[in-house]
């Protein structure tokens, strides 16, 4: 690999791992570098799936004050967004690769609305007027699944989702929802990861690269990102979003 190939995918990864612990939307940075240095979607889509689990753990880490008091919560969902994982992971290895490449476009393109309804979200969420609810109840449980299954797939935005449910169900601040969101969303990536390494191609290369990148972008997203422009941000994730859609449809 040339080293500046090597570079480049090293600051996506660490790009990734911050904007996942921002907004949850990493893959749509990672994913299109990726793609644009040859590899193929499958192969790019498993390698980045891989390389952004130390990024998720760094994120966690850094939220682990908002995370106290959460366990109870914690572990149902937990076991939703693994068993969601499982089956996203199994879907993306059994259908043909003709079916991710026509399926990921879309995908991408409802990530990249996420992404710029993002902020009024998060508004509507911090200050509409929820019900005392403490604990996901099955229909947010039942959507985390479906979002790990999504996750399994292909993981962009999935963190968006999650946000979405997490905050339409439970009565708490939106920060400590946004940290359980982190770990949800890691655990996603985590099972199918495992599923990945021991049945896919992999670049590992690639994947080892996006994962020191992720690990030190997640601390960053995790203690000083809340200061960076949001705005620029997701400008620079639509930009990337549509050359990657370019570049699967052309």
């Amino acid at each position: 690999m040339p080293p500046l190939h090597a570079l480049a995918i090293f600051a996506a990864g660490f790009a990734a791992g911050a904007i996942n612990t921002i907004v949850g939307s990493g893959t749509l940075i990672t994913f299109p570098v990726l793609l644009g240095f040859g590899y193929a979607p499958v192969v790019a889509n498993v390698s980045n799936t891989i390389g952004l689990v130390p990024g998720s753990a760094s994120g966690a880490f850094g939220y682990r004050r908002e995370l106290r008091g959460q366990r109870r919560r914690t572990i149902p969902l937990a076991l939703a967004s693994l068993l969601g994982g499982v089956v996203g992971a199994t879907l993306l290895l059994t259908l043909p690769a003709s079916a991710f490449k026509r399926i990921v476009p879309a995908f991408i393109a409802i990530a990249l609305v996420l992404i710029l309804a993002q902020p009024r979200l998060a508004r509507a969420l911090e200050h509409r007027r929820r019900p005392a609810h403490r604990e996901a109840g099955p229909l947010a449980t039942a959507g985390v699944f479906a979002s790990g299954v999504y996750g399994g797939y292909f993981g962009a935005a999935q963190g968006i989702l999650l946000l979405a449910i997490l905050g339409l169900a439970l009565d708490d601040d939106l920060q400590r929802i946004n940290a359980l969101k982190v770990v949800l969303a890691g655990l996603v990536n985590l099972i199918a990861a495992i599923v990945f390494a021991f049945v896919a191609h992999v670049a590992w290369l690639a994947a080892l690269l996006i994962a020191v990148g992720s690990t030190i972008g997640g601390v960053v997203g995790a203690s000083a990102g809340r200061r960076l422009p949001q705005f620029a941000l997701r400008i620079v994730i639509v930009i990337v979003g549509v050359i990657a859609i370019v570049r699967l449809v052309g």
